[in-house]
């Protein structure tokens, strides 16, 4: 859901508690429409503030999660750097029930002079936007230029004056008195549903907001007005207060509604609509719930962009492989009627003496048959009779070394289908531009994608880190993002000590616990076994079975794929996969 203007609210309130005079230390700007500001407080300690114009996800809030930068600054983000570097942040403001906020930065000018800058973040769906403007609210620069034509209704452009996007005209629930919320709900159409009637009233309101408010005063989200009767209206606009009250004093608390495993929408107060039919969690604070809920939608957002080309690669390589597998397995299953033809031959055989060249067909006991039926067999009669037995047995002979090959054919082509899938998987899980290009290298080597022809075109070859984590008990645990990660971290950095995971025939990464020459603690075990079951294709699965070894029983055949090993002398453990605990036991990396 996008951040509603009471929400907002809330993390606006929660940030200007823990972030007054916080210095600017460096800034970053990971995608098209993120930027980060590494801030030093007293308070807090060093921290991270990302300010997302996302249109599908605009938000602002502390970050924790690891963002990769691209190698050159953006010229959005060397403008911040330039006008923002050590500024100091006073305060931040909300436009009234608008999703828009303005952080007020304290900077100093090429003169040594104080000014005042003022970072804007609109947050509103299709216009989402962030802009840089001076003391006098002029537009430094923005991320979305609108308005070329300068007789249009709102120009965003560099040098204009900014002005606040057109509000909408409603109530504002956040003053109206009990005297007005009685006149506005007396003149309602009394067959509408009690949210629908607040969402169009009200403004800030979000349409969870408005189902659980009706619910909270008739006992069901689509209650109509009508339905509530007098002394429902009255609990309607009770709780209409009770909300205002909240929103004015502060009192906020963050709540995620999850159904099956999933995040699916949050808001500021507890949510009591779903009746049980999802999964409602208090959390301590808006920065660790915005992040826990945007984490992999954003992700997985930020791969489809980046890497649309690799994706489509791939994925066309998997299907024609597949094809080709389908039909291979058609010709096979065709090969299994071969002793037919021999024996087809050995009837002809015995019955030379009924044949002469120009038959079409010869018809003769079966021999074959428990019951000794006649059959019919097509003859070329362009060839004689010892021919036409010769072209059965050639027929079976063919039919037979058909077989070895397709069965060849296809243990290659699954372990190719096995291998593009896995890369697949392995998009899934980049973390930025890094990861991706270390995934064309690998295609580039084999052979799946075209290298560059020129020398000038060829790229230094990259390497990214793998994902690490700490277990609950101290040790070290290491996920591979890629195939050749996955390589580098089985076959070259661990011990023969140290112990590998793998989800048991499911495409995922390869885990290794780090023993340091110890016996590992069964709760290590089973959270790095849990990690390989959350990093795999069995991520929204149950029971999903893990199998572990040392690495010492896991081998690399000569000639295999990048991440394809083999291995003996295992246990499998059954554990359902929790992001949770991923999230929890990471590492987290730092900005770059």
């Amino acid at each position: 859901m996008p951040l509603d203007a009471l929400c907002l609210s809330g993390v606006i309130h929660e940030l200007n508690t823990s972030l007054a005079g916080a210095r600017v230390d460096k800034i970053y700007q990971p995608g098209r429409d993120e930027v980060v500001l590494a801030l030093r407080t007293q308070s807090v300690g060093n921290v991270r503030l990302l300010l997302s114009a996302n249109p599908a996800h605009p938000r602002l809030h502390l970050t924790t999660l690891p963002l990769e930068n691209p190698e050159k600054p953006p010229m959005f983000c060397m403008l911040l750097r330039k006008h923002m570097s050590g500024a100091r942040l006073l305060e931040i403001v909300q436009t009234p029930l608008e999703r828009v906020a303005a952080l007020r930065f304290e900077a100093l000018n090429e003169l040594g002079d104080r000014v005042e800058h003022r970072l804007v973040l609109e947050a509103i769906s299709h216009r989402t936007n962030l802009l840089l403007l001076d003391g006098d609210g002029r537009i430094l620069d923005c991320i979305r230029h609108t308005g070329g034509d300068l007789t249009a209704g709102r120009v965003l452009q560099p040098g204009m004056f900014y002005r606040l996007p057109p509000g909408m005209d409603k109530e504002n629930p956040l003053t109206a008195d009990r005297e007005r919320l009685e006149a506005l709900l007396a003149a309602a159409p009394q067959e509408a549903q009690a949210d629908r009637w607040l969402l169009d009233t009200f403004g800030g309101l979000s349409p969870l907001l408005c189902r659980e408010l009706a619910h909270r005063a008739g006992g069901a989200a689509d209650v109509r007005l009508n339905a509530l009767g007098p002394e429902g209206c009255a609990r309607l606009l009770d709780r209409l207060e009770e909300l205002r009250e909240a929103v004015t004093t502060g009192r906020y608390a963050p709540t995620m509604i999850s159904m099956d495993g999933r995040p699916r929408d949050f808001t500021f107060l507890p949510v009591g609509q779903y009746e049980g039919a999802a999964q409602v969690e208090g959390w301590p604070a808006f920065s660790p719930l915005l992040d826990a809920f945007f984490e992999q939608r954003e992700r997985q957002d930020r791969i489809r962009q980046r890497g649309q080309d690799l994706i489509k690669s791939v994925t066309n390589a998997r299907d024609r492989t597949a094809r080709k597998i389908a039909n291979q397995e058609k010709e096979l299953a065709a090969t299994r009627d071969r002793d037919r033809l021999r024996q087809l031959g050995d009837i002809l055989t015995s019955n030379f003496y009924q044949m002469s060249k120009g038959m079409a067909r010869l018809r003769a006991v079966d021999f074959y048959d428990p019951e000794g039926k006649e059959i019919e067999i097509r003859l070329d009669p362009l060839l004689t009779p010892q021919q036409n037995a010769a072209k059965y047995y050639k027929d079976y002979n063919r039919a037979k070394k058909a077989e070895e090959m397709l069965t060849i054919q296809l243990e290659k082509g699954q372990h190719e289908l096995d291998y593009l899938n896995s890369v697949l998987e392995n998009i899934s899980l980049a973390e930025g531009e890094r990861d991706l290009a270390e995934i064309r290298q690998e295609l580039a080597d084999t052979g799946y994608l075209r290298r560059p022809a020129k020398a000038k075109d060829r790229v230094k070859r990259v390497t990214s880190k793998p994902m690490e984590f700490m277990s609950t008990s101290g040790l070290r645990i290491s996920v591979g993002k890629n195939n050749s990660q996955n390589d580098l971290l089985t076959c070259k950095l661990a011990g023969k000590g140290d112990i590998w995971f793998h989800t048991q025939k499911i495409h995922g990464s390869h885990v290794i616990l780090w023993t340091e020459g110890g016996a590992p603690d069964l709760q290590s075990l089973n959270e790095a076994a849990v990690l390989a079951a959350w990093f795999s294709q069995a991520r929204d699965s149950s029971k999903v079975p893990v199998d572990y070894t040392p690495v010492r029983y896991v081998k690399k055949p000569g000639g295999a794929r990048p991440g394809m090993v083999i291995y003996t002398t295992y246990e499998t453990a059954q554990v359902t996969p929790d992001g949770e605990l991923a999230r929890r036991l990471r590492v987290n990396g730092t900005i770059k």
